[in-house]
């Protein structure tokens, strides 16, 4: 008795002792269902965007939002406050995002995962939802920041943070805050006011993806 089963229906694939194979040949359409519960437990994923726009070109912005990050960036993102030494933002794949506190304190806040200049890079965050550094890759978000040319020789600096269901249970109110006027728009608010660019509104955007 032959090891492979024959399948009523299918046409004969014949093998080395003449009997059918249990595969399909790849050019055969075998129709395939999909059932709603199956669809129905793919989690949902929360995204919160933010942009602004700066009078720089993105190569300038990337380069100002690098190097002048310790001078902008708002300490209340920050675990020594206002006793934080210096901020880095290490411009290549595998850099590190990481403040120095007193008294040798390091802490890492992201990590680079693309490095694109001028028109963006991809973080993964490593802050978790009650603001404790998160040194799992598997419960960390990604933000991705992009620096697009808005034709008048300006720069729409775009922030999309995705990925919060990877924070667990908070992962949904963390995505709110990140969108609301204390997240990453006031984030931006900072730079644009970095920037010189005092007067320059946030756009906030609050999305779920399916």
């Amino acid at each position: 008795m032959s090891l492979i089963e024959t399948i009523p229906g299918l046409p004969a694939v014949v093998g080395t002792n003449g009997a059918r194979s249990e595969f399909p040949r790849c050019n055969e359409v075998v129709p395939m269902t999909v059932h709603s519960r199956a669809l129905e437990l793919l989690p949902r994923e929360e995204v919160a965007q933010a942009r602004v726009s700066v009078n720089l070109s993105p190569a300038a912005a990337l380069e100002k939002f690098r190097h002048d990050i310790a001078r902008w960036w708002p300490r209340e993102y920050t675990y020594s406050g206002t006793s934080m030494e210096d901020l880095f933002l290490e411009g290549r794949k595998g850099g590190i995002f990481w403040e120095r506190g007193p008294e040798g304190f390091r802490c890492d806040l992201a990590r680079v995962m693309r490095w694109v200049p001028p028109d963006k890079m991809i973080l993964r965050w490593h802050i978790s939802p009650s603001h404790r550094p998160e040194p799992d890759p598997q419960r960390a978000s990604e933000v991705e920041i992009r620096f697009v040319a808005d034709g008048a020789g300006g720069t729409r600096i775009e922030v999309e943070h995705r990925g919060f269901a990877k924070h667990g249970q908070a992962g949904a109110e963390y995505c709110a805050r990140m969108g609301s006027e204390t997240g990453w728009p006031f984030i931006l608010r900072r730079f644009a006011e970095h920037c010189g660019c005092t007067d320059t509104p946030v756009t906030r955007v609050l999305r779920s993806v399916i």
